[in-house]
Parts: structure tokens; sequence; C-alpha cells
């Protein structure tokens, strides 16, 4: 069976084909990230309209790419939520349009559960129980997957996402857009031990997560070292006679090596909580497995401990690849795949859901 999957759910275009829900024929990507970026994050309308003017180029050039025609697909998958609902409604709408003109089963697909099944389509292997993590700019959490659609969230963020705690620090660093990229590369030639910065929750006995605190420690040792340098001559106060105290307020340029030594403490912590929590959750369920997915999976910090930490406790490690770790198709046609075999079906009047919940 020959599933095509579209996901729109937030700045990226795309549409794969799935065969026998573990086969990636295709999985035609369109990324925002250039036309965003001089605003430093996602503008919804603009995503939409962009969204809009490439969703027939992407479907045609992912059915090109595996080689069939729309004569040889034979069910639809797209995306319904969680995301933006601007975004969302157009991809959802191509989808339903495509299969009510051509007489084809339609599902409608949680973004969240998508990634929970991205590590076993990247490694090709048949699915077995483990604990999931997933973790991107909107949603850090835990699952305890038992089988395909069977699944209960051990815990999430209390507050900010892992990714939304890496974007907000970039900002406030006066790095690029998107965030996290530019603070792992900074990162790379810092000292993770430089700062100790909190890791909060990763002591508790619940799985939940919480990046605030780290985000805001992060601020304070700015200030406190903006304060230094006004003290020592180095920098004027802002024209105001206050000192900076939003994330978005002008700053000083940290030298090379402190703004390195920063950002490798930073992304240590975020990583130290991750992978003790993950560890956790899988020792308590008594699963061989750990999965990770969602953008920030591509840190490769975050992969690297992650991996020598399961490692360390006997547990396998199933990482998604970084292109399916990201917003794309080709998880959305898989999980379609499983869900129309099934025989589960969606109505043609299904409607966005941006805040749908994992679960």
């Amino acid at each position: 069976m020959l599933v095509l999957g579209i996901e729109s759910s937030c700045d990226e275009t795309s549409a794969a084909v799935v065969s026998d829900g573990a086969r990636i024929l295709s999985n035609v990507v369109a990324s925002q990230i250039a036309l965003h970026r001089p605003y430093g994050g996602v503008v919804p309308e603009l995503a939409s309209r962009h969204h809009l003017e490439l969703i027939n180029t992407v479907v045609t050039d992912a059915l090109r790419e595996a080689g069939v025609t729309l004569d040889q697909i034979e069910g639809v998958a797209a995306t319904c939520g969680p995301g933006l609902a601007s975004s969302l409604l157009i991809g959802l709408t191509f989808g339903k349009a495509l299969a009510l003109a051509r007489n084809l089963p339609f599902i409608g697909i949680n973004h969240m559960e998508a990634h929970l099944i991205s590590p076993w389509l990247s490694a090709g292997r048949a699915f077995e129980p483990n604990v999931s993590l997933i973790v991107s700019g909107g949603h850090t959490m835990l699952v305890h997957v038992r089988a395909i659609s069977d699944h209960t969230v051990l815990g999430q963020t209390t507050d900010d996402a892992a990714g939304e705690a890496f974007d907000k620090v970039a900002k406030l660093l006066g790095l690029g857009y998107p965030g996290g990229p530019e603070v792992e590369k900074a990162a790379h030639d810092g000292n993770p031990t430089a700062i100790p910065f909190p890791r909060g929750k990763l002591n508790d006995p619940d799985f939940d997560f919480s990046f605030s605190g780290i985000k805001t420690s992060v601020l304070y040792w700015l200030r406190k070292w903006e304060q230094k340098e006004m003290a020592d001559g180095r920098w004027q106060m802002a024209a105001s006679g206050s000192p900076p105290s939003a994330f978005d307020a002008p700053r000083p340029t940290l030298p090379a090596q402190t703004l390195n030594d920063l950002c490798a403490s930073f992304q240590q912590a975020v990583v130290d909580v991750l992978v003790g929590k993950a560890i956790a959750a899988a020792l308590a369920m008594r699963v061989r497995f750990v999965t990770v997915s969602g953008g920030v999976a591509c840190n490769g910090a975050l992969r690297d401990q992650l991996a020598a930490a399961c490692r360390r406790h006997g547990i396998e490690l199933l990482m998604a690849d970084r292109k399916l770790c990201t917003d794309n198709a080709g998880m959305i046609a898989g999980l379609g795949w499983h869900k129309l075999q099934a025989g589960l079906r969606s109505p043609l009047d299904l409607d966005a859901q941006p805040n749908l919940r994992l679960g």
C-alpha cells in the first residue's frame, strides 16, 4: 500500500510517499527558515501563505521522486494538529480535497504521535515497546509506547520546551535564527563546566521537565557580567539609563570564549536533564529501547551523551535520522499507513486542531 503524507503544521511544507509503512520512497521538505529569519521566529500569516504557494509543487515533487503517479497512491494522510492553525489548514485541506477527488481513504494524523514512529522508520526495524523522548521547539515529553497507537505520556514540560529555551537563549545572546543550531555551534568550542547552571527537576521523582529556570539563569548571569563591565568602564548603559532587563534588549558583545563557555554550559545543563529523565523513565518502565525524535534531537551533544548513557545501562537506543527529526511528511505517511491498514478513517469534515494533545 502506497500512502501519500502531507505535513504543514508550522513552517515546513512537506510531502512524502511511504510503502508498506516502512519504506520511505520520497520525503520532500521545503523550508521557510530564510523567510522568517529577519523576524527572529515564525510569522504565522507568512507561513500559511508560503504553504499555499508551495503545497502543489511539493506534492508533485514527492510523487516524481518516489517514481509513482497519483493513480498508484492508495491512501492519504495529513497532519491535523498540533501546530499553527493557519498552517495546518493548508496541508489538511489539500489532503482532504485530494482524497475526495481521487476517492481515496483519508486519515488525519497527530504530529506528535508521528514522531513516535520516526526512529523505527529510520532504523528500518520492526516496532518494539519503548520509552520515547520527543524534544522540539514546542514540545518536550517522555512517552511509554507499548505498541503503535498505544501509548501513555509519562511526563512533559511544565513551562518552556527545550527547543524554546534554546531559541530564547540564542535571542538573548544575539545569535541567529533558528537559535538551537547557533547555540550548538558556539558550544562546540566552549567549556561545558564553566558556569554551573541549574538542572531543573532532574532529581524529582516524576518525569516532567522545566527549562524556564535555566533560561532565566542565563539572563541573570548575563546581567551580572554586564554590571561588571559597566563598573569597569568597558560598557555604557543604554540611553534610557536603565540596565537591560528583557530578552530582546541591546547588550554588549561577549568575548568569543565567554560566549562559547556560556553556550556550552547552558547546553550541557539541558542535555543532562533530557538524558537523566529518559534513562530514569526507561528503567522505571523496564523497556529495552529508548527512542528519540524532534528537532532538538539533531543536537550532537544530546545524541552522543544519550548514546553513552544507554550503553552504560544496557539499553538500546534508536534515534531518528536528522532529516526525520524535524517536521517532515515521511513520519506522517508512515503512521498513516498503519492507521489505514487498521481500518481507521477520518471524516472529510475533519478540522485543524492546533492544540491537539498526545494520548
